[in-house]
């Protein structure tokens, strides 16, 4: 490595500006992280950073793990059709409509006036949400329909059953719409935009300091194979370096603190856990209206089918 302690100190010398004085430090620094990472430094001539920035190293590094695990799962709330099984066969039937009725409209625009018999104009339907609950909810209203039409004006259970169950779905499905608002306006926003500042600036602090760390352990390196006339600006180069470290090292140390002591976190976490609660809350007093109400048409059916068999 006598070359590479050459070639660096030859740049640390040079005296052509600013910029390659810049350019030189970034030379050696990448010059001492390669030999670290080759294992051709002792590990006590590597500076050792103060345990409190360490140990907050560590927590902030927790923290932004703990940020973008949780992210990764709730991130399905930005678009509703996360538990919709039908999703894109029916996404697929909605823009062949969609498409129908745009040349429909053409047709009737352009046509009149000709000798062409013009179209009336159609009328596109109403998107419908594409959630579980809102899809069980029509399933149940269109079994309702077939069962109470087949049925005639008799006092069909099952038909009345459906149809209480289908209006335990509909109040479901608008719960969960309001659900996934409010996660994504009182969760998912603040939780990334604390990650991608606070959190990031803590991170882009911490690298300063790597840089500056290994800034000046490649000064001690220039220093420690300085020839005697160059021995004193070496020396004033180790001392720079060395106030630079620490000036950056509290720097990242309150920034550090600042982001674990950030109580947003918790509260948006609060908020994903009200959202749901209030879903799952909803959902349970709706089906459980429903299935009382279901209960009571299942005893009498079962009663009544008893009887015929008794006769």
């Amino acid at each position: 490595m006598d070359g590479w302690n050459k070639l660096s100190s030859g740049l640390a010398g040079l005296n052509i500006g600013q910029s390659a004085n810049k350019l030189a430090k970034g030379f050696q620094s990448s010059v001492q992280a390669t030999r670290e990472r080759l294992g051709q430094v002792a590990p006590e001539e590597i500076t050792e950073l103060p345990q409190e920035y360490k140990d907050l190293e560590a927590r902030v590094d927790a923290l932004r793990a703990a940020h973008l695990a949780l992210l990764k799962v709730t991130k399905v709330y930005e678009s509703e059709t996360y538990d919709y099984p039908t999703q894109i066969q029916e996404s697929l039937t909605e823009l062949g409509t969609t498409i129908g009725h745009g040349i429909t409209n053409f047709a009737a625009v352009n046509l009149k006036g000709t000798a062409l018999p013009a179209p009336a104009p159609a009328q596109p339907n109403v998107p419908q949400h594409k959630t579980l609950p809102h899809a069980i909810g029509r399933a149940a209203t269109n079994a309702a329909t077939a069962v109470q039409t087949s049925s005639g004006a008799g006092d069909d259970k099952l038909g009345k059953a459906l149809q209480t169950y289908a209006g335990a779905w509909e109040k479901i499905a608008d719960a969960r719409v309001e659900q996934d608002a409010n996660i994504r306006e009182r969760f998912l926003q603040p939780w990334q935009t604390t990650l991608s500042t606070s959190i990031n600036v803590a991170m882009k602090a911490r690298q300063a300091v790597r840089v500056s760390r290994l800034e000046l352990d490649a000064a001690k390196q220039t220093l420690k194979n300085a020839s005697p006339a160059k021995q004193e600006a070496a020396r004033l180069e180790v001392e720079n370096a060395e106030d630079d470290l620490v000036q950056k090292t509290e720097v990242a140390i309150t920034l550090m603190k600042t982001v674990l002591e950030n109580p947003e976190p918790l509260k948006n976490l609060n908020e994903l856990a009200k959202a749901q609660l209030m879903f799952y809350a909803s959902a349970a007093e709706a089906l459980s209206t429903a299935q009382g109400e279901i209960e009571e048409f299942s005893l009498a059916a079962e009663g009544e089918y008893r009887k015929t068999r008794d006769h």
